[in-house]
């Protein structure tokens, strides 16, 4: 939809590979690395500096790229003095229950 609408390369980068497709990676020069970063995500190193946790951020449900552009979009708001952080807080996680309810989670 977004693709037929505001052209492929504004197709939000995320967690399905389906999305990666010839022309996609054709036409969005950042794509690939996207791609790459994916598939090589190592949730026992998370980071580029030894940390005591392990994980990334992606969980592998349909409703995750969703729901982080929300909370994403929330947290900037809080960030530019749009809102608070509290109310960027709760909305987040009103949001997130809201569609974790809506896709029937937990299965």
């Amino acid at each position: 939809m977004v693709a037929e609408k505001d052209g492929i390369t504004n197709v939000p980068p995320g967690t399905r590979t389906s999305t990666y497709s010839e022309a996609y990676l054709k036409a969005a020069p950042f794509a690939k690395v996207t791609l790459q970063m994916m598939q090589h995500a190592d949730p026992a190193q998370p980071s580029a500096k030894p940390v005591p946790y392990v994980g990334i951020q992606y969980v592998t449900i349909p409703e995750f790229q969703a729901i982080g552009t929300s909370v994403g979009k929330l947290f900037s708001a809080a960030v530019t003095g749009q809102t608070t952080t509290e109310q960027a807080l709760t909305a987040a996680q009103a949001v997130t229950e809201r569609e974790m309810k809506r896709a029937g989670y937990p299965k």
